[in-house]
């Protein structure tokens, strides 16, 4: 069995099938693009409603790689900080050691 995956239409796409479908009619631009009916009514309703404004994706697309750069920099943000921590310490305890323990 085929799984079927997932297409993203850009606002242009979008706005070129919204006025196809007003040219042409809704059915038939529905079948030419595989369409559901409910989602291309959908895109007509916000185009009609806010322009072509209203066809713009409604949540910020972040790209895979942008968010792997960002949690490999958190990780190693982290990572710096740890190691900043156990400087500190480390030299806090050397200022504490009495000067005839210390190993030369």
């Amino acid at each position: 069995m085929m799984s079927k995956t997932r297409r993203t239409f850009t606002p242009e796409d979008r706005y070129s099938i919204v006025q196809e479908s007003l040219r042409d009619g809704h059915s038939e631009t529905c079948r030419k693009y595989n369409l559901s009916p409910s989602l291309l009514r959908k895109w007509r309703n916000r185009y009609l409603n806010k322009g072509k404004e209203g066809l713009r994706d409604s949540y910020p697309r972040v790209d895979p790689q942008v968010r792997a750069l960002e949690e490999e920099n958190e990780r190693l943000k982290r990572i710096i900080a740890k190691q900043a921590l156990e400087i500190e310490v480390k030299s806090e305890l050397l200022k504490k050691t009495p000067i005839g323990l210390r190993k030369s």
